[in-house]
């Protein structure tokens, strides 16, 4: 879920939900299971609402996901989620700007949150970015590519031992 802006730079989390049907999962009243919309919820608005499996960094505007089915990795990242943060706009520390992976077992979230796996695209120490990824896909040599449309670029990510 790329969250709603204009509410902080740590509100809402961007999340990940496991989807069923006929579950109520918020939107556009609820945010993250528990965070009532200001401009469209009101009290009670997030009761029976699903929580997401995962929550990340406000603002990291996740554009793009992927789960690995390659063989060119090692067999640790088989299932798990790669995703493309394109970057926050309106946050007054920056964030995103770069590819995360979630590690999955049996289809599941095997953590509640994400660790990064490839960055680069923003100077922290300037806040100056060089790209915003924008999507993830394995392509059928096993290899990781990533879009970035601020540098117009699509970057190969492989593995060699």
């Amino acid at each position: 879920n790329n969250g709603r802006d204009l509410m902080g730079d740590n509100t809402p989390p961007e999340t990940i939900y496991r989807v069923q049907d006929g579950n109520d999962y918020g939107w556009p009243v609820c945010h993250s299971g528990r965070i009532i919309d200001p401009d469209m919820g009101s009290e009670g608005a997030c009761e029976g609402v699903e929580a997401p499996v995962v929550e990340m960094q406000a603002h990291s505007a996740p554009l793009g996901l992927t789960f690995y089915d390659g063989d060119q990795f090692p067999a640790e990242y088989q299932g798990d989620l790669f995703i493309a943060f394109h970057g926050s706009w309106n946050r007054s520390v920056p964030t995103g700007y770069k590819v995360v992976r979630l590690d999955m077992q049996n289809g599941q979230p095997a953590a509640a949150e994400v660790t990064d796996f490839a960055s680069g695209w923003l100077d922290q120490a300037t806040d100056e970015s060089f790209g915003r990824p924008v999507d993830v896909t394995v392509g059928s040599d096993g290899a990781l590519y990533v879009s970035d449309d601020k540098a117009g670029y699509i970057y190969r990510i492989s593995y060699e031992e």
